[in-house]
């Protein structure tokens, strides 16, 4: 396998740009580089500065680039659709600016990518990882969604060069294996591909590593997580949302916790996949003293399976 394993700034609990204890994003660059990644994503918009000659030095001075940048936001709504492409070409400007990536060898796209997650739905927030309990979207909603994912997907494309990749996710309306499998047929490959997430994955019910097979064809860019088995089983019990969970350690360090990873990279090498694979372990950003140390655990571990 050739791939590059990189970190996000999720990893420091930056996933809301508005919560007041977020750690300076020249600090995530900092502890980034020092566990040993050479790489790592631009985090949620906003909270890295929209500015390519000064993130372009605080890179390169620490010998970093940028993986892909985020569309966290509502995907559902139709009055969300100018939002959603301007911060499209925004981030794609910015990232299509800054020291490249490398591109490996059976790399299907280059990177930069644009990892498009849908979220802000206090009805599926609350049922995270309950597939039996989740509303599902009527099918105009649900061609609404399709209908904005398209436009992103066109708009990086065409207007920038950038592929991008949608990422189920828990608490949003793209989780559960009827909408991955939904998905996949709505927004063919030619449009979209997808990062796959092992975290989220296992969150929702699925096998990681029978599901990295099922859309071998689609996998474009991966995210490493790993779940603490009994933090897990605790939040299933209770009415909480996701990031709430996330909070009370429901992520651990990569080989601390319930997933299978040496199966994940024997079903990797099958597949022969190359490029890009992103660490997470999202956190509450109180917490974010403790995020150097657990990226370089799950660096390390990763390198001792054979990544």
């Amino acid at each position: 396998m050739t791939i590059t394993i990189t970190t996000a700034p999720c990893c420091w609990g930056v996933d809301d740009v508005a919560n007041p204890n977020l750690p300076p994003w020249a600090q995530v660059l900092d502890e980034a580089a020092a566990a040993g990644y050479g790489g790592l994503e631009l985090g949620p918009y906003g909270y890295v500065p929209l500015d390519q000659m000064r993130v372009s030095e605080a890179l390169r001075s620490r010998n970093l680039f940028i993986v892909a940048g985020t569309i966290f936001d509502d995907l559902v709504s139709p009055g969300n659709r100018d939002n959603l492409l301007r911060q499209t070409d925004e981030i794609c400007a910015l990232i299509t600016r800054l020291p490249p990536p490398p591109q490996a060898p059976g790399q299907r796209f280059a990177a930069p990518y644009l990892t498009v997650m849908d979220w802000g739905h206090d009805e599926r927030d609350y049922a995270a990882g309950h597939s039996d309990r989740a509303p599902r979207l009527s099918d105009e909603a649900w061609a609404g969604m399709v209908a904005n994912i398209r436009a992103i997907a066109d708009l990086a494309r065409e207007r920038h060069g950038v592929r991008a990749v949608i990422h189920p996710h828990a608490g949003g309306f793209i989780e559960f294996e009827d909408e991955i499998a939904r998905i996949a047929v709505d927004i063919p490959k030619d449009v979209a591909g997808f990062c796959l997430d092992t975290g989220h994955l296992y969150y929702a019910g699925m096998d990681p590593a029978q599901t990295l097979e099922r859309y071998a064809d689609r996998l474009d860019y991966l995210h490493f997580k790993d779940i603490d088995r009994a933090v897990f089983d605790r939040v299933m019990g209770q009415r909480i949302r996701f990031f709430e969970a996330c909070a009370e350690g429901v992520m651990c360090p990569i080989g601390r916790g319930a997933i299978d990873y040496p199966a994940i990279r024997s079903v990797l090498t099958r597949l022969g996949y190359a490029g890009f694979i992103t660490v997470e372990q999202e956190r509450d950003p109180r917490h974010a003293g403790g995020s150097l140390a657990d990226v370089k655990a799950s660096r390390d571990y990763l390198t001792s399976v054979g990544f």
